[in-house]
């Protein structure tokens, strides 16, 4: 029998390809009604590489100078899904010489020529809008020096891939797919003659989008901070382009403006860089500000949870909470175990990190990244601290369903008498082991210093039960536990000669120094930081702390802090006694 799924997929696979055919019947634009704008921001650096032949996508590094795209043999899908959607438009337009023109012009004729009819891997509705957004804001740079015949071409695909959008905007999965193809279909409306039909429609669509997508807290069901970033950018170029065409948007869109944009203040580092969580990475430089720019949204997030995120920030420093249980429904297949993991950043600096996301490095890092060893939390006998699997060493690719998923996750943001406190609970280990894991962070007035608490606590006669049955099982040596800081790349680290301590020095200049209370052991590990744009990951270290619970109650006491000295500090952690990471 065929799998559901399969039969799905082939279905959806094969609507696509029929409308993306009937569309081309209808009548092509002519012209664009009003000139467009590019509100995309690329990158030069990447533009350069492109001319010169290094064609990086989706993880993997094709060399092949003066090559046409679509002649090359995509390593993945993710490969192919990328270079259909068109965003290294962006990145040739940052360039912006004839050499980077002349090579998006080939690209882009040649992808008519191949795939203009309507078949092919481009023809779904999420990357047919990503494409008609980059086509429509640099059509400017794209049609210099071309002749009639192929502007014509250029415009009748135009027509096409928004006739397609027409029919097809509701196939697109809820969330950033569906932002991306109705944002699409409206900048085709706006800006294409014979196409203003679609304003309407997708303007409303877009309205609906908002209501069901983007919560009361400015968030969206897969907490994801780089998707939110993603979502709130498509909705304020849909909202400038409806102004600039005298139109308002629907009521429910300029909401969600108002709701995102703190949300996005709450989930950004001091660096300018998001938090890393659910999937998400930094963010491409620059589109937080400039999306924050143009919404002209300037409130701020009252004290309280963002998206399920808390938030410490004192002088330079900043500290990012998983705050609530993962994501569930169909965005918890892209969910991470990160409950209470945080991040801290100082200055421009990031200090504490969370692994982040493995997608682009195949399937075993995708489960690797997702689990709580990945992150910087404590992790109970190996156990994810929500149904993600067991996981041994980063990177491996066996995961077991054991754990459970925390449904209680109380938490209160208070004052301390020198700063400000984050307290904050999960049951995730419960059901399995029955502790609840209990997290506490002490962020001082001047950012200086964070103090943590980390408490294994069986809360009531069940829960000791059951502990008891598992400290049988592991004939009363305990129950281990780990306490992991992942360390950010450009992070030096050693550990003291004593070996009570490790310090930390950033490229800023600037030393932490990690200490603890109790008989945990304190090691400094390898570790990796998972990016996109990078074709492997990059390695680093993360600071372990191992024990064994043997009572009802567990705790482990931490501190992060930078000495009054710093340098002395510095000439401390150049000296030869202490071991070096290398």
């Amino acid at each position: 029998m065929a799998d559901p799924e399969s039969w799905s997929a082939r279905r959806t696979r094969w609507m696509n390809q029929l409308h993306a055919r009937l569309s081309a019947r209808a009548a092509a634009a002519t012209a664009f009604s009003q000139k467009p704008e590019p509100r995309t921001i690329g990158s030069y650096a990447k533009g350069r590489q492109l001319i010169a032949g290094n064609l990086q996508f989706a993880g993997h590094l094709l060399e092949a100078k003066g090559a046409m795209l679509w002649d090359l043999d995509p390593p993945d899908a993710a490969f192919e899904e990328e270079i259909h959607g068109f965003v290294w438009l962006d990145d040739l337009a940052a360039v912006g010489d004839p050499a980077a023109r002349e090579l998006a012009q080939r690209w882009l004729w040649g992808w008519v020529a191949r795939y203009g009819r309507g078949k092919g891997p481009g023809w779904v509705p999420e990357l047919t809008g990503r494409r008609l957004i980059r086509w429509i804001h640099h059509a400017l740079f794209l049609l210099h020096g071309i002749e009639r015949p192929q502007a014509q071409q250029f415009y009748q695909s135009l027509a096409h891939q928004s006739n397609f959008l027409g029919r097809r905007w509701q196939a697109a999965p809820p969330g950033v797919a569906r932002f991306e193809a109705l944002t699409g279909l409206l900048y085709a409306g706006l800006a294409l003659d014979g196409m203003g039909r679609y304003v309407l429609p997708a303007r409303s669509a877009l309205g609906v989008e908002c209501r069901s997508q983007v919560d009361a807290q400015g968030g969206i069901p897969t907490r994801n901070p780089e998707e939110l970033l993603e979502v709130f950018t498509l909705l304020t170029w849909a909202s400038a382009a409806l102004d600039e065409c005298g139109k308002l948007p629907e009521a429910p869109h300029l909401d969600a403006i108002d709701r995102i944009a703190p949300t996005l203040r709450t989930l950004r580092h001091a660096d300018g860089g998001l938090s890393r969580f659910h999937g998400g990475g930094r963010g491409l430089d620059g589109r937080l500000d400039q999306a924050l720019a143009t919404s002209g949204a300037k409130n701020r997030h009252a004290d309280g949870l963002a998206m399920g995120y808390a938030r410490l920030s004192a002088g330079r420093t900043s500290v990012i909470v998983d705050a609530a249980a993962p994501p569930s429904g169909t965005a918890s297949l892209k969910a991470h175990a990160s409950t209470l993991a945080f991040e801290l950043t100082s200055g421009r600096r990031p200090l504490i990190v969370n692994c982040g996301s493995g997608a682009v490095f195949g399937e075993d890092w995708r489960r690797a990244g997702r689990a709580t060893p990945s992150h910087s939390t404590l992790t109970l006998d190996g156990y994810s601290s929500a149904r993600l699997g067991k996981a041994g060493k980063i990177g491996a690719a066996r995961l077991e369903a054991l754990a459970d998923i925390p449904r209680d996750v109380p938490i209160q943001i208070t004052h301390a008498p020198d700063g400000i406190r984050f307290e904050g609970g999960h049951d995730g280990y419960r059901r399995t082991h029955g502790l609840t894991h209990a997290r506490t962070l002490e962020l001082t007035f001047d950012g200086s210093g964070l103090v943590g608490e980390d408490l294994l606590i069986a809360l009531d006669e069940t829960d000791e039960r059951q502990f008891d049955r598992r400290l049988s099982a592991a004939k009363a040596k305990g129950i281990p536990f780990s306490l992991r800081f992942h360390l950010h790349p450009e992070v030096d680290s050693a550990v003291d000669l004593g070996g009570s301590a490790v310090s930390m020095a950033l490229r800023s200049g600037e030393v932490w120094v990690f200490r603890h209370e109790g008989s945990a052991e304190l090691a400094l590990e390898a570790s990796v930081y998972l990016e996109k744009g990078r074709l492997r990951p990059r390695a680093t270290k993360q600071i372990v702390l191992t024990g064994r619970s043997m009572g009802y109650a567990t705790r482990i006491r931490w501190s992060l802090a930078k000495p009054q000295d710093t340098k002395v500090a510095i000439r401390d952690l150049a000296r030869d006694d202490i071991e070096v990471s290398t």
